[in-house]
């Protein structure tokens, strides 16, 4: 793109002066294009960042409405909104943030049907994929077309006081994909329900922003490749660790090995 404004000089700031980032990182950034699954407690502090960080286009995939327990940690949402489509009210509040971005909204779930084997257009556009999602089966959906589509995943997930977060690159050598971290989920509907297991709102802002954070790193390239590592924070401690997951040579996703 050509040099920045002045006004976007002044907005971004305290980006260009970071040395791992400057000029040419934000520029990258006010280009990128990224895929935001689930408005959810993660997907609404991502989109946050995300939109004040100068990411040129977000694309915004839910079917589900805001509900008054959204509120507790779905910080995009305020109680005018109880009722309304959640990607109509995170587009709203997006735009109005940083009104020089393009919000696109998919008022949808996300499944294998939803791209009418188009899937590959569909998907070019993006330079890297948040999934805050709550089932298995919708998760290890977007890993595979992660996969297949050769965009870089940023896979974020809570509960109660935990939470988890890493970046895969499945298509690569040596890199695992998210599939590879939980098998292939015999049960696709087995997860951690945060109506049931209760969830602490702050938390939950944490990996969002950590996601953001993430998809940032993706696009721009600051520090150290964190692809092939899952992060763990528990907030009980507080502590935070990370380690190294292996790439699964029969994962049917990314293996190696053909099937027996």
């Amino acid at each position: 793109m050509s040099s920045l404004s002045d006004a976007q000089l002044d907005r971004y700031a305290r980006h260009i002066v970071l040395r791992d980032i400057g000029g040419a990182g934000q520029k990258k950034l006010l280009s990128a294009h990224i895929l935001v699954v689930g408005a959810g407690g993660i997907g609404c502090p991502a989109i946050q960042y995300l939109a004040a960080a100068g990411i040129g286009a977000l694309t915004v995939v839910d079917d589900d409405v805001v509900s008054l327990s959204n509120l507790q940690r779905q910080i995009l949402f305020t109680a005018d909104d109880i009722g309304k489509a959640k990607v109509d009210a995170a587009q709203k509040f997006a735009q109005k943030l940083n009104p020089d971005i393009l919000v696109n909204k998919v008022n949808k779930r996300l499944t294998a049907q939803c791209f009418n084997d188009d899937a590959a257009a569909f998907f070019a556009p993006f330079d890297a994929i948040i999934d805050g999602t709550d089932n298995y089966q919708t998760r290890l959906l977007v890993s595979d077309l992660s996969v297949a589509h050769r965009v870089p995943l940023v896979s974020a997930a809570i509960g109660q006081f935990q939470g988890q977060l890493g970046t895969f690159r499945g298509w690569e050598e040596g890199k695992p994909c998210y599939r590879c971290f939980v098998g292939d989920a015999l049960d696709p509907d087995d997860c951690d329900n945060c109506s049931e297991v209760g969830v602490l709102g702050a938390m939950v802002g944490l990996m969002g922003s950590f996601a953001a954070m993430e998809a940032i790193r993706v696009v721009t390239g600051f520090g150290q490749d964190p692809a092939g590592k899952l992060q763990l924070f528990d907030g009980l401690a507080p502590s935070m660790r990370s380690i190294n997951l292996p790439k699964d040579p029969h994962c049917k996703s990314c293996g190696t090995v053909p099937p027996a």
